[in-house]
């Protein structure tokens, strides 16, 4: 595994990073979840990101995760870079939800004890609140790592505007922000438009979720919907009805042949579109078996795109490149 500097900090990240939001909730197998966490980590992702409300229900993910490391990690845990996040509803009430330093603490509160540790390598603010001043979602990350309960402070799904806002107030607390966490796809292009050059500016890592669009560019609908995918299990961030979904399953057979020539399925071909990025200092994959997180731990191996083959992506990719 590669490993790359995250921003302007002294932490290393794998190119490749395992992520929980899907595929380690009750309704799934616990010991599949297990194999594909002994087997990331085998492979050198030592990376593993998490947020309170992954599961399903929330809060399952991080129950799950805990219980791994007791059973399967018991003295690594200083090779391991553990991540969780808050920011989106995850109890009823009117304070389970947003930006607010009562929310943020208490959720990091509850997501150490699910966990089973006393600390998290990276806290996030997992998405701006429009109703809660900037200073004190910031002052609460800023509360969290010098308590002791996380290690370093990050942000994710803010704007170039709100990044930069965000980074200075942190710098002036004296806990700059490490890292930022957008979606970024080739169906999901929005962080090109100022973000990336934003995070350099500030010399704040990125690492980027929904690398395959949640499992169009992995050839997961090539054939259709399949009744155990997220669509057919009727996800909330993948619609069946979406008029765009046939047409970047198109755009991803498309593909095919240029992976092909290059040895590589259409996968690892979108990840190692990805790794070219300056900004990005990790990929985060999601996997619902060991064997797929091999194949895209195999990209950073590979050569990197030409010019001609990032130019033959382009133009068949650029049609479809909007937020899925």
């Amino acid at each position: 595994m590669e490993y790359a500097l995250c921003g302007r900090s002294g932490l290393r990240l794998p190119r490749i990073s395992l992520g929980l939001w899907q595929n380690f909730g009750r309704h799934h197998p616990f010991e599949n979840g297990r194999a594909m966490l002994r087997r990331a980590f085998e492979l050198g992702v030592t990376h593993f990101d998490l947020a309170n409300n992954y599961g399903p229900p929330p809060g399952a993910a991080e129950e799950a995760f805990g219980r791994i490391l007791k059973l399967d990690f018991a003295g690594r845990r200083d090779g391991m870079v553990i991540a969780t996040k808050a920011g989106y509803r995850m109890w009823d009430g009117p304070y389970g939800d947003g930006g607010s330093r009562k929310y943020l603490l208490a959720s990091l509160d509850q997501s150490l004890a699910r966990l089973g540790l006393d600390y998290v390598d990276i806290f996030y603010s997992h998405r701006p609140d429009p109703e809660t001043p900037l200073e004190e979602t910031m002052g609460a990350l800023d509360h969290a790592v010098r308590s002791g309960k996380a290690l370093y402070a990050g942000i994710s799904n803010y704007s170039p505007e709100q990044t930069a806002a965000a980074s200075a107030i942190l710098r002036r607390l004296g806990t700059p922000c490490l890292i930022h966490q957008p979606r970024y796809s080739l169906f999901s292009r929005e962080p090109e438009a100022g973000l990336f050059s934003t995070l350099e500016e500030e010399g704040i890592g990125c690492i980027v979720f929904s690398p395959l669009a949640q499992g169009v560019l992995g050839g997961r609908y090539r054939e259709g919907i399949p009744a155990d995918s997220r669509i057919g299990h009727g996800s909330a961030s993948l619609r069946r009805d979406d008029a765009q979904l046939a047409a970047r399953v198109a755009i991803a057979r498309k593909l095919e042949p240029l992976a092909a020539r290059r040895g590589q399925s259409v996968a690892q071909l979108a990840v190692g579109w990805i790794l070219r990025q300056k900004a990005v200092t990790s990929v985060l994959i999601g996997a619902s078996q060991a064997s797929q997180i091999e194949e895209l731990c195999a990209v950073p191996e590979q050569p990197p795109l030409s010019p001609a083959e990032l130019a033959e992506i382009e133009a068949l990719a650029a049609p479809a490149a909007i937020n899925f």
